[in-house]
């Protein structure tokens, strides 16, 4: 769906401008923001996967910084992608935006004009957003040019659960399952289709413009078409590191059983069923990779290239067989880290960034790049010194947090993490459970180091770090009840 032209024309106006450190006037950066939905960080052959093809996204990390440490700080529920965008576009910390969420659920809020895009639309810029949105606030509302709106998924089909099946016959590429083929094209075709549009006519404009583009790929039912999905056969993929049959605590924290995303293969997992979902999500990605690099090609052919801002990242991360978990709702780092790359005028190319940061700071980022206003406080820090070079401190921890609850009402499921230096910390506090990771000399967070009584003194400091953050976040849940020999 293009948007209408006259309208657009209509809208332009003169150049906007921003005035320099030297006191001249200089045009305001364009912004286009990428949002995948369910992307783990090492997803992108340029990032060191061997496996996997993804050439426009490795063009952009080859022309820009890659941040390696980049979070999501969780959720409030088994959704986590809410909690995620909810915290991306209102700069809320987890635990206002669970609040925020349930206000509107109970009709205590009705509309938002303080979100991220309306802040940018203040300052000037032409804003457009297509593809998934899954927040309370009206889309219709939060931008002032739009493409197609998308729900929080595509719509799954029973055949989409539960395999590998051998009496099932659902195939990826085949449109009579509908989800990603509902509608006659592929949504992630559609939202570049329309987007390149939004490019073309934003060219003919002095305006700047701010672009949110929010995939629903590579979240499942993974349907991509035929020829993607056969460039990944099943004998040349690698089965991952920390792959277990069962997670012990799976029922015990959400992730059994009772959680959706959990379905879709089945228990206990198999080294067979682990293949076959990697290669579904990674032909996702790759045919995802290809409307990505429509759209980049456009922004070139445009002549706004060289003083746009590009962003790419996802909602966060997935599991697809890492410790026995098909998806989202832990705190590992392949759930929590999504990958985080930034393309700019002043953007170091080729560079990597190991600086701890989450994945909502592009929020206050971009409301600095273009010189706009938060309406309300932010719990989010801007990254642009860190863009430019710069040696800034930024946090001293990351937390980490979910937090759901049966659908009975009944049972309460909750995690918490906390990660430091070369050191990642889990803790399942109804379980009284703890688990301490080097992410330096373990990545897969395979070996729990809190069996060792010499790690004593590390995990009492970790674990008073967090419920300091705890009391400073509003975290409802007090770690004291639970872990009081360590406080």
């Amino acid at each position: 769906m293009k948007i209408q032209r006259r309208k657009f024309m209509a809208g332009l106006g003169l150049a906007s401008l921003a005035m320099g450190a030297s006191g001249v006037q200089e045009k305001k950066p364009n912004i286009l923001f990428f949002l995948a939905d369910d992307q783990m960080y090492d997803t992108i052959r340029a990032h060191g996967n061997d496996e996997i093809f993804t050439p426009n996204l490795d063009r952009l990390v080859q022309r820009g910084m890659s941040f390696s440490n980049c979070y999501n700080p969780g959720s409030f529920s088994g959704a986590v992608c809410i909690a995620s965008r909810t915290m991306l576009n209102t700069g809320m910390n987890i635990w206002q935006a669970k609040q925020y969420f349930n206000d509107f659920k109970k009709n205590k809020l009705k509309t938002d004009d303080k979100l991220w895009s309306v802040c940018m639309q203040q300052a000037g810029y032409d804003t457009y957003g297509a593809g998934k949105w899954h927040v309370k606030p009206s889309f219709d509302a939060a931008f002032k040019y739009k493409g197609t709106e998308r729900p929080g998924m595509p719509n799954q089909t029973p055949e989409g659960y539960g395999r590998p099946d051998p009496s099932n016959p659902w195939k990826p590429w085949d449109p009579k399952y509908e989800g990603f083929w509902k509608g006659g094209k592929h949504w992630s075709e559609v939202l570049a289709d329309e987007s390149v549009g939004f490019i073309e006519q934003a060219a003919q404009s002095d305006n700047p413009f701010f672009m949110y583009l929010a995939f629903n790929a590579p979240h499942d039912p993974r349907q991509a078409p035929k020829k993607f999905v056969e460039m990944y056969p099943t004998e040349k993929l690698s089965v991952p590191e920390s792959f277990i049959p069962t997670y012990p605590e799976a029922n015990d924290i959400g992730i059994g059983d009772q959680c959706r995303d959990a379905q879709i293969a089945p228990f206990p997992r198999s080294e067979e069923a682990a293949l076959l979902h990697k290669q579904e999500y990674y032909a996702l990605i790759s045919h995802m990779d290809e409307q990505i690099g429509k759209i980049l090609d456009a922004l070139d052919a445009s002549g706004k290239a060289d003083n746009t801002y590009i962003f790419f990242t996802a909602d966060h991360g997935l599991a697809v067989g890492e410790h026995g978990m098909m998806g989202k709702q832990n705190m590992y780092d392949h759930s929590m880290c999504p990958p985080f790359i930034v393309v700019g005028p002043d953007v170091k190319a080729g560079s990597k960034n190991e600086t701890p940061i989450y994945l909502q700071d592009i929020m206050p980022t971009t409301l600095e790049l273009g010189g706009a206003k938060a309406q309300r406080p932010v719990g989010f820090k801007s990254i642009a010194p860190l863009i430019r070079g710069q040696n800034a401190e930024h946090y001293d921890v990351i937390t980490g947090a979910f937090s759901s609850i049966s659908k009975d009402k009944k049972i309460k499921f909750e995690q918490r993490m906390i990660a430091e230096g070369d050191y990642s910390l889990i803790l399942y506090p109804l379980l009284g459970s703890v688990k301490l990771f080097n992410t330096k000399e373990d990545p897969h967070q395979i070996e729990n180091l809190a069996l060792n009584a010499e790690n004593k003194s590390r995990i009492t400091s970790l674990i008073k770090k967090l419920h300091s953050k705890q009391k400073d976040n509003g975290d409802p849940l007090d770690l004291a009840e639970y872990y009081a020999g360590w406080l």
